[in-house]
């Protein structure tokens, strides 16, 4: 009778590492992993070897130390005795408006391009694709200087504002649209209770968490609706009573209310200015990555079947149903992944701010800053710190928006 065993286990050998591929592709990316630990050892080490014998030394002491320097257009506080340190932040927060207004803009330009450019409208059609075609393959920094020398040059200087009555040239008596920036009414509170800016935005948060719950707990109750029913309850008023209700309220309470902007002297004052560096870079990058964003669009569109087209159109859709709820959806998985890309390029094409004299975290950190302290080092860190903070934060967003439009395999 013969009797079967399991074969021996075979033992570890050293020769494994590279004759067996079990182990090879781990033995090669462990040796990659050193060399890349030694190369960075050697860098920083010739790094602090050549600042000790020039006598320097890493140090972000400078951060607090007065800055010395104004800044045209702050979110926060700011005076020329502040921290470098806050003139870092105020160049920081900088940034983050204009690529925030940026990625919007852009992506409803792109869209809007993208949808047109499949028209069937030739006259249409053509414009959308000249559009594209020369701003995308024309310089960013050529247009934020276009945009910014145009509006300069055509927009009327605040003096020409004055008269018997200055609130006639302006638009609706509350816009006033110069060639130093547009200023526009400001909300202003009132009451002495809400002072304190802390407490603003610990009601503020919390009134968005708040309607952010109450809008989501309507949703599942009116999905549950429809799927007891087979009959989606209408819900628009009460979201937005769910948004708009406390928000008025709390702006009541807080003794909100709006300043006018008012030419006293050479300029205005009151309100909310947005300078022209600001509207040149902003429009500026929006319709430069629109346009790339519009081909995105397009080629997610194209990449649908046409029977899903013509499938709706059976069922009695009109095009623009069509596009908003059958074609767009499934183009989002093609969409989406370039889309992150262009993200990603308006954060970093923001840099091209200090062309125009807008004070973003590159003219004050790595720029007005780094010159008075000579702390390059120092300054080149933190810049690249926060570049990649912030892309790696759109990207991880955008990724999980991703994932949640992704066809879903069985």
């Amino acid at each position: 009778m013969t009797i079967l065993t399991d074969p021996p286990e075979e033992q570890f050998r050293i020769s494994m590492l590279l004759s067996d591929t079990r182990y090879r592709s781990l033995t090669f990316q462990g040796i990659a992993l050193v060399v890349l630990i030694f190369a960075i050892a050697y860098l920083a080490g010739n790094l602090i070897q050549n600042l000790t014998q020039a006598g320097l030394s890493i140090s972000y002491e400078f951060l607090f130390k007065p800055s010395g320097y104004d800044i045209n257009q702050t979110l926060i506080p700011y005076t020329s005795q502040s921290t470098n340190l806050r003139a870092a932040i105020v160049g920081v927060l900088n940034t983050l408006l204009v690529a925030g207004l940026a990625c919007v803009t852009a992506t409803i330009f792109g869209v809007t391009a993208g949808v047109l450019r499949l028209s069937k409208n030739w006259l249409i059609r053509k414009l959308m694709a000249v559009y594209v075609e020369i701003f995308r393959n024309i310089p960013v920094l050529i247009w934020i200087i276009i945009i910014f020398t145009i509006m300069t040059a055509v927009m009327p200087a605040p003096s020409a504002f004055r008269g018997e009555d200055p609130d006639s040239t302006m638009l609706l008596g509350l816009f006033a649209f110069t060639n130093r920036g547009v200023y526009v009414p400001g909300p202003q509170l009132a009451s002495p209770l809400f002072a304190a800016t802390a407490l603003n935005w610990f009601l503020v948060v919390l009134f968005l968490v708040g309607s952010w719950f109450g809008g989501r707990a309507l949703g599942t109750w009116a999905t549950a609706k429809q799927e007891a029913t087979g009959v989606r309850p209408t819900t628009w008023y009460w979201t937005l009573a769910i948004w708009f209700v406390p928000a008025g309220i709390l702006l009541a309470i807080m003794g909100l209310h709006w300043q006018i902007p008012a030419l006293k002297g050479f300029n205005f004052s009151g309100g909310i200015k947005v300078g022209g560096p600001l509207i040149a870079l902003w429009f500026a990058l929006s319709i430069y990555t629109g346009a790339f964003i519009a081909e995105n669009v397009r080629a997610g569109i194209q990449a649908i079947s046409k029977g899903q087209t013509e499938a709706a159109a059976s069922l009695g859709l009109r095009p623009g149903r069509i596009m908003n709820l059958v074609i767009l959806p499934q183009a989002l998985r093609v969409i989406i992944p370039p889309l992150i890309s262009q993200y990603l390029n308006i954060t970093k094409n923001s840099s091209l701010a200090i062309a125009v004299g807008y004070a973003d975290v590159t003219a004050t950190l790595g720029g007005i800053t780094l010159n008075q302290t000579g702390r390059a080092i120092e300054c080149v860190l933190l810049l690249m710190l926060f570049y990649l903070t912030i892309s790696l934060s759109i990207s991880a967003v955008m990724n999980i928006y991703n994932n949640s439009v992704k066809l879903k395999e069985r």
